[in-house]
This record gives structure tokens, sequence and C-alpha cells, in this order.
């Protein structure tokens, strides 16, 4: 349990880790602007379905293993639900208004999500790995 719970808590990692400052950082270098922002919202929603998921099912073994580490990647779970069913749809709202204010705003904090939920799960694996 305890190898599985690690290797699902580092595939969550390293996604995120790629996806935040690989696939969207080049996609924004790669395409036009209106071409980039419309893949990256169409992609964003498979995103949070994947660190959902892997999430999810990683917390759930962990309970096995480390109360601490399943709480951290059930926090991640739960959160991330949240911004794609709530804070995505109201960032996509803003750029659709073209309301730059509030986009900025909602982005952060969308970013400062995903800063928190690729710290958790590197102390997830840090824990995991040493447990």
């Amino acid at each position: 349990m305890l190898e599985i719970a690690l290797l699902l808590s580092a595939l969550l990692f390293g996604g995120m880790v790629l996806y935040s400052f690989g696939f969207a950082a080049f996609v924004f270098n790669a395409l036009p602007p209106d071409v980039a922002g419309s893949l990256i919202r169409r992609a964003f929603p498979h995103f949070y379905m994947f660190v959902f998921a892997v999430s999810f099912v990683a917390g759930s073994i962990a309970l096995f293993v480390d109360q601490a580490s399943a709480v951290m990647l059930i926090v991640i779970a739960a959160t991330t639900v949240t911004a794609r069913q709530f804070l995505m749809p109201e960032i996509n709202k803003a750029t659709d208004e073209r309301a730059k204010t509030k986009f900025m705003a909602l982005h952060t904090f969308s970013v400062a999500i995903t800063l928190g939920h690729i710290a958790a799960s590197a102390i997830v694996v840090i824990r995991l790995a040493t447990a």
C-alpha cells in the first residue's frame, strides 16, 4: 500500500508541475494569445479531473499508511473540485467580459491554490518516501 500511495503521489506532483510550468508555459510561448487562451481553457477541466482523481485515490490508499498524508491528499481533491466547479467558470466569465482586474484577482487565487497543491503533494511524497 505504501508503494502505491507513494507512486500516485509522485504522479500527482509531477503531473501538476509539468502542466503548470511546462505545458501552460509552452502553449503561451508557441501559439498566438487567442489560440493559446482557447486551448488552455479547454485543457484545464482535464487537468482538474486528473488532480482530483489521482489525489483522491492516493489519499484513500494513504489512509492505511499515513493519515497526515491522506488528509493532505483529500484536501487537494476537495479544493480541486471547488476550483474546477466554481473558480474556473468565474475566471472564464471574467475573460469573456474582459474584466481584467477581476480576471487577475481570480487567476492569482487559482495559481496560489495550484502552488499550494504542488507544495502539499511534495510534502506527501517526502513523508511517504521516508515512512
